[in-house]
């Protein structure tokens, strides 16, 4: 019986997968052209699924020779001496695989291991593909551990490539690498591990042995339509009776179709939540996958308290509001791109999908819990807010009014605009911890920030914003009814930060009624 798989490649045999040959098809279009390009996608964003889809649909047009920098050890890259004949034993080994067609002599030409420099490699993989139409897959080239060699390696394919189009020499007919670097900016890799910090590297941009590559401008991630050939796979296996569109809008709505959490929301709710395939069956698959520790939470907390500008980014874009337009040439955008983390929504750079946002909120949100003296009264607030197994929402705003008072009312008026979005959050996140979930609904910037809550079967509209004038107070007030028709919501809640020195609005709190919705408005 076929399942969901998160771990390591996809097996069409074994595993539910999305229909992805419309992006196989555009890959063959560059493989037919003899094009040299890199897949440089986040991690888990299905590039090792996409090189064996490359290798099992182009198997009869081509040899296929896939193999993985991952297998080859440190060791390999200490010296072109021993990556040669360790690239060579790599050859090898994929040739020999029952997935390829290779003739028994044809493969024993390839172990030549007395090649110890990329001269004589260059040489043996003229004689190689003279005749033949090889295209090379490589994956995890990021796990080099010696750039030095590996822009040697580089360097050689790019200038046999050179030759090839100028009729001068015969090399591999296209060269597919995948990683989570554009290797046309490694620089970025050698920042990760250390040997360069962003600041150095202005004026040190190392000229590219890669630049005869394509761009590779396929979209890897999953459309709603895509992920519903997935579930209907799964459907006609075991008839849930799923709105197969509606649960594929679902998911894409809180993945954006990034290929591991797409699905892991599906494992969830076929294994952990008895195959609940409706809206509140996959709310409840986020918030289990949102508490669960994995390897790509881990590589996204690790790489934002590595990149000290690129935590601050990630600060100003959530917290802040300031609205930043996606340049890719901007290196901290281009770093943040390359992890998974931005997206281009309509020339802002925007999160990339709203588990990635809530995690970084979460992140942040888990930095400020650690001062106990801003978070000492929750405890005791806590029986009153979540009153027989329901939440409060009005309470829990007014205690935190009356929290934020008590603790924050001598701090500065900068430090409250820049921290207040994130002192709600680590007041409200306790309280909905193991039976809820936020996270930010529509763009935020300096005025306000829409945030939905998830407690249990309960769904709570909550608007944070910054006074602004009477004028900005009754545009929130209409947009907050509009988007609740949206929401078919009746009811919702205002959160006003009111920085003026001395306003008679600091203690307001009060329901009021606009186009016949609902709102809670309270100032602190």
């Amino acid at each position: 019986m076929k399942r969901f798989n998160v771990t390591g490649s996809c097996v069409p045999a074994k595993h539910y997968m999305v229909d992805i040959s419309g992006k196989i098809a555009q890959i063959k279009k560059m493989i037919d052209n003899g094009s040299y390009f890199t897949i440089n996608r986040a991690r888990q964003y299905g590039k090792t699924t996409t090189l064996y889809e490359i290798r099992r649909c182009l198997a009869g047009e081509y040899l296929i020779i896939k193999i993985s920098f991952e297998g080859l050890g440190d060791e390999s890259f200490a010296s072109p001496d021993k990556f040669c004949p360790a690239f060579l034993r790599q050859i090898i080994s994929a040739l020999e695989s029952p997935s390829v067609s290779a003739e028994h002599e044809y493969i024993e030409r390839w172990a030549d291991y007395d090649i110890n420099n990329f001269e004589l490699l260059s040489r043996h993989i003229t004689k190689m593909c003279r005749d033949k139409k090889i295209v090379l897959l490589i994956d995890e080239v990021d796990r080099t551990s010696n750039n030095n060699v590996f822009l040697q390696f580089l360097s050689m394919l790019r200038k046999k490539y050179l030759a090839r189009d100028n009729g001068d020499d015969c090399t591999f007919y296209s060269v597919v690498l995948a990683g989570v670097y554009d290797i046309k900016n490694i620089k970025f890799k050698m920042i990760n591990e250390g040997l360069y910090t962003l600041a150095e590297t202005e004026g040190k941009i190392y000229n590219s042995p890669w630049n005869i590559a394509e761009n590779f401008d396929v979209d890897m991630s999953f459309s709603p339509a895509e992920i519903a050939t997935m579930l209907q796979s799964y459907e006609t296996d075991h008839n849930t009776g799923m709105d197969i569109a509606g649960i594929s809008d679902e998911i894409y709505n809180y993945t954006s179709g990034y290929p591991f959490l797409v699905s892991r929301l599906c494992q969830l709710t076929d294994e952990k939540l008895n195959r609940n395939w409706t809206a509140a069956g996959i709310a409840e698959a986020v918030q289990i996958l949102l508490e669960e520790a994995n390897t790509l939470f881990d590589d996204m907390f690790k790489n934002i308290r590595n990149y000290t500008d690129l935590r601050d980014f990630l600060y100003d874009l959530l917290f802040v509001g300031k609205s930043k337009s996606f340049n890719i040439y901007n290196e901290l955008i281009n770093l943040g791109h390359n992890f998974g983390f931005f997206k281009n929504a309509n020339g802002k750079t925007h999160i990339s999908n709203k588990i990635f946002e809530t995690c970084i909120y979460n992140y942040f949100v888990s930095l400020n819990e650690l001062k106990s003296d801003e978070n000492r009264n929750v405890g005791t607030a806590m029986h009153e807010i979540l009153k027989n197994g329901a939440f409060d929402m009005e309470l829990c705003l007014r205690k935190f009014a009356a929290h934020y008072k008590e603790i924050f009312s001598g701090k500065k008026i900068s430090f409250l605009e820049r921290h207040g979005r994130l002192l709600f959050l680590s007041y409200l996140k306790p309280f909905i911890n193991g039976d809820g979930f936020y996270h930010v609904e529509s763009e935020i910037n300096d005025f306000r920030m829409d945030l939905i809550v998830d407690y249990k079967r309960e769904q709570f509209i909550v608007e944070l914003k910054i006074w602004r004038g009477e004028k900005y107070e009754q545009m929130a007030y209409e947009q907050l009814a509009d988007y609740m028709k949206i929401k078919n919501a009746e009811k919702s809640y205002l959160l006003t930060f009111d920085f003026r020195k001395e306003s008679n609005k600091s203690d307001k709190a009060e329901w009021i009624e606009i186009d016949g919705k609902q709102i809670f408005e309270i100032f602190v």
